[in-house]
């Protein structure tokens, strides 16, 4: 997702008790940020935090963290939480490519990519966050049976992305074309992107994928 620049994103950030100005302060003590030992999921790319915000205030037993690597897109997920009380909730302006400085293995239970940038251009293949570069890095902060749960309305993204989790050996599961025509509609809650998309009659596709021993 791109913004236009917005003046002052940065330092308008750090007055919103969501989030958090030091992330890799954290790592492997993520249960220090929220006071508890909870499964902590995390979303990657999370837009303007429609989907993450949602899962928060529906699921008080689950840590989440909402991260964005433009400061603009975290700003405007930080302004949905404004006079909200979401304690299981952190929002974080981090690059993607190094989340092993953000966690220690196993210390994050599920990740959510939803929408991602296809990078539709074959040599922008490994830009993509379903690519085995970053599956496996995945695989270091998720323990065994931990999840990646992905939605999409690429089609093309979506076939790449299940050949990718079947070469590095993932369990997939919950497979379908067209999500909001299947048995898991029911309590699947969107994004803006899937929203607009969904308005307009767009399939939308979406796998789990579970980490094997």
């Amino acid at each position: 997702m791109r913004l236009r620049n917005i003046p002052g994103a940065e330092e308008a950030l750090r007055q919103y008790p969501t989030f958090v100005e030091h992330p890799a302060s954290y790592r492997g003590r993520w249960h220090e940020r929220y006071g508890n030992r909870h499964p902590i999921h995390l979303e990657i790319g999370c837009g303007k935090g429609r989907f993450i915000t949602t899962l928060a205030e529906q699921n008080p037993d689950i840590n989440y963290i909402a991260l964005e690597v433009q400061a603009e897109v975290i700003y405007r997920a930080a302004q949905r939480t404004e006079q909200r009380d979401i304690p299981n909730l952190a929002l974080v302006q981090y690059n993607a490519r190094m989340l092993t400085d953000l966690f220690a293995p196993g210390e994050i239970s599920r990740i959510y990519l939803n929408f991602s940038d296809p990078w539709p251009k074959k040599r922008h293949a490994k830009r993509r966050l379903t690519a085995s570069t970053f599956l496996r890095m995945y695989k270091q902060l998720l323990p065994e049976n931990g999840e990646i749960h992905v939605k999409t309305d690429n089609e093309d993204l979506f076939e790449f992305s299940l050949n990718q989790f079947a070469a590095e050996r993932f369990h997939l599961q919950k497979i379908t074309f067209d999500l909001h025509h299947s048995e898991w509609a029911a309590g699947n809650v969107m994004t803006e992107y899937e929203q607009r998309f969904s308005a307009r009659g767009q399939r939308i596709y979406r796998l789990e994928a579970i980490v094997q021993p």
